[in-house]
C-alpha cells in the first residue's frame, strides 16, 4: 500500500484547456513522486486530452479506489459518464459540458468527504456554461461551501512567496465595498490564522491590505480603513494574532515578497488577484480556506481561445497537484 495521498483530479470544462494541462501535468514523473493521481471525468475527455497534449499516456479506467494504480504513463480515471461528447464544441460554452465539470467536481469532494481520496485539485470551469447548466453557484468554493454547508470560507492564492487571502472574490466592485465590514474583516482574518495554524505555521504574520488609495489618508479618501478595517485588526491582535494594517495596497504587496508576510489579506478579487498574476502567473495556484476538504486549483481560466491547440502551459496544474499532496501529507505549505 502506498502512503502517497490520493489526490482526485477533475478535468474542468472539457470545451477548455482542462483536459490537456490534466494530460500534460499526469506526463511528470514528479506529480507520482508525491501522490497517487486519480482522474475524475470522462474517458473520451481525458483521451482527447491526451491527443492535444500529444501525450503518451495510457488510461485505466477504474470503478473504486481499491483498483487505482501509480504508474507514471498510466492515468486512472474514474468515468462518471455525464456527458454527451458528441454534442460540444472546443472552445465554446455548452451547459452539458458546464454541468459535466460541475459533476465531476461534486463527485471528486465526496470522494474526499468520506474518506476515499485524500485532497482535489481541479482544473478550470467556465462560470457562462455552469450558469446555463442551471447552477446557482459560479465558483468552485462556492460549490463546495453550498454542498459542505462550510460557514466561513476563503479562497487564497499562492505565487512562490507570495500568498493572498481574499475577504471577497467573485463580486461586483460596488458589492466588494459594502462587504468590508468589522465582521467579515475579523471573521477571514480569523480564518487565515487558524488555517495557517493548520499548515504548521506557529505564528502566521498577517498583513491587511487598505480598501482606499493611501490607506484613506486619515479619512481623506475613505472611511472603511477607521470604521471596519482598524477595529477588525486590534481585535484580532487582542486575541493573540500576528496581524498588521490596514497597509496601502500599492505597498503591502512588495513587503509580503520581501519576506515581511506569510500571508496577505487583500479586500477584493483585482486587488489580490494582480499582485499574484504579476508576481508569477504561470505557476499561480490557488487553495481554499475553511472547507472540510483539501482543494487547490490551478490560477487560470478555461482559455477557450487556445483550447484544442496544444500550446496550454501546464505549470499551474503541477503546482496545484503538488500542493494538494503537500497538505494531504501534512507536510503544510510547499
Amino acid at each position: 500500500m502506498s502512503t502517497r495521498p490520493v489526490i482526485a483530479i477533475t478535468l474542468g470544462d472539457p470545451c477548455g484547456i482542462g483536459p490537456e494541462v490534466v494530460a500534460k501535468a499526469l506526463s511528470s514523473r514528479e506529480i507520482y513522486n508525491v501522490c497517487v493521481p486519480l482522474v475524475v471525468g470522462s474517458i473520451t475527455a481525458m483521451e482527447q486530452g491526451i491527443k492535444i497534449a500529444d501525450a503518451s499516456l495510457a488510461i485505466r479506467k477504474v470503478g473504486s479506489i481499491s483498483s487505482v494504480k501509480s504508474l507514471p504513463g498510466e492515468i486512472s480515471v474514474i468515468d462518471t459518464g455525464w456527458i454527451p461528447l458528441d454534442s460540444i464544441q472546443m472552445g465554446k460554452i455548452s451547459a452539458d459540458a458546464g454541468r459535466a465539470s460541475v459533476e465531476w467536481v461534486k463527485y471528486a469532494a465526496q470522494l474526499c468527504l468520506d474518506g476515499e481520496v485524500d485532497a482535489i485539485a481541479t482544473a478550470p470551469i467556465h462560470k457562462e456554461a455552469v450558469i446555463l447548466a442551471g447552477y446557482k453557484e459560479v465558483g468552485h468554493m462556492e460549490i463546495l461551501q453550498a454542498m459542505t454547508q462550510a460557514p466561513q470560507v476563503a479562497t487564497m492564492l499562492i505565487s512562490g512567496i507570495l500568498r493572498v487571502v481574499h475577504l471577497t472574490t467573485h463580486r461586483p466592485l460596488s458589492e466588494a465595498a459594502n462587504a468590508v465590514t468589522k465582521e467579515n474583516v475579523l471573521a477571514k482574518i480569523t480564518l487565515t490564522n487558524d488555517s495557517f495554524k493548520q499548515w504548521g505555521f506557529k505564528s502566521a504574520r498577517i498583513g491587511v491590505a487598505a480598501l482606499n488609495p493611501h490607506a484613506s489618508d486619515g479619512g481623506l479618501l475613505g472611511s472603511e480603513e477607521s470604521e471596519a478595517i482598524e477595529p477588525a485588526i486590534r481585535e484580532a491582535s487582542a486575541q493573540g494574532i500576528n496581524v498588521v494594517g490596514p497597509v496601502p495596497a500599492d505597498t503591502i504587496f512588495h513587503q509580503a515578497i520581501k519576506g515581511d508576510y506569510d500571508v496577505v489579506l487583500a479586500m477584493y478579487h483585482d486587488q489580490g488577484h494582480i499582485p499574484i498574476k504579476v508576481y508569477g502567473f504561470e505557476q499561480s495556484i490557488s487553495v481554499n480556506l475553511g472547507l472540510p476538504l483539501t482543494r487547490t486549483s490551478v490560477d487560470h481560466g478555461t482559455a477557450f481561445d487556445i483550447a484544442g491547440k496544444g500550446i496550454a502551459q501546464a505549470t499551474s496544474m503541477i503546482e496545484a497537484i503538488k500542493l494538494a499532496a503537500s497538505i494531504a501529507s501534512g507536510d503544510g505549505m510547499i
